[in-house]
């Protein structure tokens, strides 16, 4: 490649011997000048395939100044979520490492303030997530005006999560002269197509694969599982299979939640990754995964998006994803730069015609297949005495709690057998005694004969009340009360 001498020992560096498809492909037109419009699954070298000609087209401006104002923005990378955008930075910060060129990334969930601090500075690569880029150009922390060359990254992905009118307005910012676009993404819709013709100028398509088209080495297994099954075939898998880590995907913020916190009380070292995560929390999970401290990622699709994981042995797709394009998107996390990969996804009664979208987009026939679940649930651990505690007593047969015969422990047989009287006395149980007896109650019962004359309270009761005016005999007329009110001066 005609490279400046100091990106090419940033490419040695790093351990590259030979381009990616799309990187042969993309990095000759980026570097004549051309807008691309570039179609490639995720772990192809795409982020290669447009930093390192962008910081080659830049090397003309490099300086060694500390002037902010010799460090413009020049280039600018959207992403549509936080950890994609910080993986592009380490990557850009990577090949830029023996150069002058300054690059920096910003996005939501962390507070502003560094981030200005650093801005003011003066970077030439700006990596951003369209939300977190319009705070910082409301705010004035950042100047547009010198922008040559501008990146959509999983540009798909910004459109399902909305992004478009942020999208608009940032490029409104945007000098309309000979600007340079790029865009990638992992399926052409028509909506991306749209968005290229508004902000692309005659634009080659660049495909290293067909279109929606699913890796080859990644070995995709549809089952039928009962939705509460779906943890055990989980476990299950994970051991059978020998795999080491695994992505777990789902299609909610509570449902990964949920599900890490079960997969955690099964004993799986499992770790979440979605929306209502804060942003520090989401890369340490993130960090904490890559170092292998982690066996289980469950993430949703909008925060796994762009997600770079090497080796990553398997995918596991607990619910069907809604989208179609999502499961491209999902297994595409799995057999990266020619390894090898496996993609499961769990199928409920209910998500048959989820899976007829997923049969049409990638134009190939799914066939589903039952699955054997052996029963592997935890059993109850045996009681084991605390140490210095007495131990637990063996409980009495069921013969005698019912109170059946059986044998005496060996130390009474012993006992009964040396010494019968003694042995008779000591387990005699004592008799008790009889009550006294009362004559009164020994004699048998007699009903008493009737009364004949009432009690007087009885009598008075039943006396009719005399007859008052209009009113029924049965009511008895009420008592007059008087009163005397005092208080005035009449």
């Amino acid at each position: 490649m005609p490279l400046d001498a100091k990106l090419l020992r940033a490419v040695a560096d790093s351990g590259y011997t030979a381009m990616t498809p799309i990187q042969a492909k993309a990095i000759p037109l980026v570097l004549a000048g051309r807008d691309v419009m570039g179609a490639a699954q995720t772990g192809t070298g795409k982020t290669a395939a447009f930093s390192i000609p962008l910081l080659q087209k830049m090397m003309k401006h490099e300086t060694a100044s500390m002037s902010p104002a010799r460090h413009p923005v020049r280039a600018l990378v959207l992403t549509p979520t936080r950890e994609l955008a910080d993986q592009v930075a380490n990557n850009v910060k990577t090949y830029a490492k023996h150069t002058q060129l300054r690059s920096m990334v910003v996005f939501g969930g962390i507070d502003m303030k560094p981030q200005t601090a650093e801005l003011k500075k003066g970077v030439e690569v700006l990596i951003a997530t369209p939300g977190r880029l319009l705070d910082h150009i409301e705010a004035k922390n950042c100047v547009l005006n010198q922008v040559e060359y501008v990146v959509l990254d999983e540009a798909d992905r910004m459109l399902d999560i909305g992004f478009l009118p942020d999208l608009q307005r940032i490029l409104s910012y945007l000098p309309k002269g000979n600007r340079q676009t790029l865009l990638f993404s992992a399926t052409f819709s028509p909506e991306i197509r749209k968005l290229a013709q508004s902000y692309l100028q005659d634009p080659i398509t660049v495909e290293v694969a067909r279109a929606n088209a699913t890796a080859t080495n990644v070995e995709q297994r549809f089952y039928s599982v009962a939705e509460d099954d779906k943890r055990a075939v989980v476990r299950q898998l994970i051991k059978t299979r020998e795999l080491t880590q695994a992505l777990v995907f789902v299609n909610s913020k509570l449902g990964a939640a949920r599900l890490a916190r079960s997969f955690e009380r099964e004993g799986l070292k499992t770790a979440a990754l979605h929306g209502d995560k804060s942003q520090d929390e989401r890369l340490k999970s993130l960090e904490a995964f890559k170092r292998g401290e982690v066996e289980l990622l469950v993430a949703t699709d909008v925060a796994a998006r762009g997600l770079d994981i090497a080796d990553l042995p398997a995918v596991f797709n607990f619910d069907v994803p809604f989208n179609a394009e999502d499961y491209v998107h999902r297994i595409g996390r799995t057999g990266r730069a020619g390894a090898s990969g496996l993609a499961v996804t769990l199928v409920d009664r209910d998500d048959v015609r989820l899976v007829g979208d997923i049969e049409r987009l990638i134009k190939k026939k799914i066939e589903i297949e039952p699955f054997e679940l052996v029963d592997d649930r935890p059993r109850r651990a045996p009681y084991r005495a605390r140490e210095g505690d007495d131990e637990r007593p063996e409980r009495a047969p069921r013969e005698a709690r019912e109170g059946g015969e059986v044998d005496r422990p060996p130390r009474d047989v012993e006992r009964f057998s040396r010494e019968p009287e003694r042995f008779a006395r000591e387990t005699e149980r004592p008799r008790r005694s009889a009550p006294p007896s009362d004559p009164l109650f020994d004699k048998p019962y007699e009903a008493p004969a009737e009364a004949t004359d009432k009690p007087a309270w009885e009598q008075k009761a039943s006396m009719p009340s005399a007859p008052v005016r209009g009113l029924s005999p049965n009511i008895r007329s009420k008592r007059k009360v008087a009163s005397l009110l005092g208080g005035g001066n009449t």
